[in-house]
């Protein structure tokens, strides 16, 4: 029996798939579940247009993230902190500061996906990624600096 998958699923595929399944698996479990439904002629329709608008809506995310690439490369970053003995940091730099910076400049990013490798604890020039899309990464170089 052929169904078409709501939502992925580890072993059958990812959402949308036109899978072959046991009968008995698809009436008892799949569809019960609201994990698939029936791959007639309607629905396949369906799972088409829907695959359609998905490839769209991923290509305009891809070309927005790729747009902001000069605007990142353009603008210096720079997070003040309060610092004790030695140039060390109250605290550490966080994704949440850098993000903040970044939405000074203009620039807004999710601050939840920023990648710091180590805590910062010092004041310098450090590197942080910022994956703008599934293929599209920048590595943003900022300087930390006393108050």
């Amino acid at each position: 029996m052929e169904v078409i998958l709501n939502n992925a699923h580890k072993t059958l595929g990812k959402k949308g798939d036109i899978v072959s399944v046991k009968a008995g698996y698809a009436r008892n479990y799949l569809i019960p579940e609201g994990l698939a439904v029936v791959a007639n002629s309607i629905n396949k329709k369906v799972a088409l247009e829907n695959a359609k608008q998905a490839s769209h809506k991923v290509s305009k995310l891809k070309a927005d993230a790729e747009a902001l690439l000069p605007l990142l490369e353009a603008v210096k970053v720079v997070i003040t902190a309060k610092v004790g003995e030695g140039g060390k940091i109250f605290g550490s730099v966080t994704p949440l500061q850098i993000a903040k910076a970044l939405k000074e400049k203009g620039i807004v990013v999710d601050y939840t996906k920023i990648n710091i490798q180590l805590p910062i604890k010092q004041v310098g020039t450090y590197q942080a990624v910022l994956p703008l899309h599934e293929t599209v990464s920048y590595t943003l170089t900022f300087d930390v600096v006393p108050v």
